[in-house]
Parts: structure tokens; C-alpha cells; sequence
């Protein structure tokens, strides 16, 4: 029981990171970064789903 609550935090982690880096590389303003960035912070599991969601996305276009 204990080690899929470890499993789900490692990848809560996982995905919280993701999408951190995908917001400091996504281009608005600074202070946007900042407020989603704390976001995911403050609030794991639903900041990334909301960012995933509504969040900023990058510029670079998909190849």
C-alpha cells in the first residue's frame, strides 16, 4: 500500500517539474511565470492541472 503512495508522489514530482520548466520557457511576462510557477507549488496536483489546461504554452511550434 505504501509504496504506491511513493510511486504517485514520484510522479507527481515528475510532473510538477515538467511543467515548471515548460512555463519558465514559455513566453510571457515574467510575472505570469512567477504566479504559475507558484501555482504548481503551492498546489501540486490541481496548479498542474490547471496549468495544463489554461497554462502559457511555448512558442516553439511542434515538429
Amino acid at each position: 500500500m505504501f509504496e504506491y503512495a511513493g510511486i504517485g508522489g514520484l510522479i507527481v514530482l515528475a510532473l510538477n517539474i515538467w511543467a515548471i520548466v515548460s512555463i519558465a520557457g514559455a513566453s510571457v511576462t515574467t510575472g505570469k511565470k512567477v504566479l504559475w510557477i507558484l501555482l504548481v507549488l503551492v498546489l501540486p496536483i490541481v496548479g498542474f492541472v490547471i496549468w495544463l489546461l489554461i497554462g502559457p504554452r511555448s512558442s516553439k511550434a511542434a515538429v
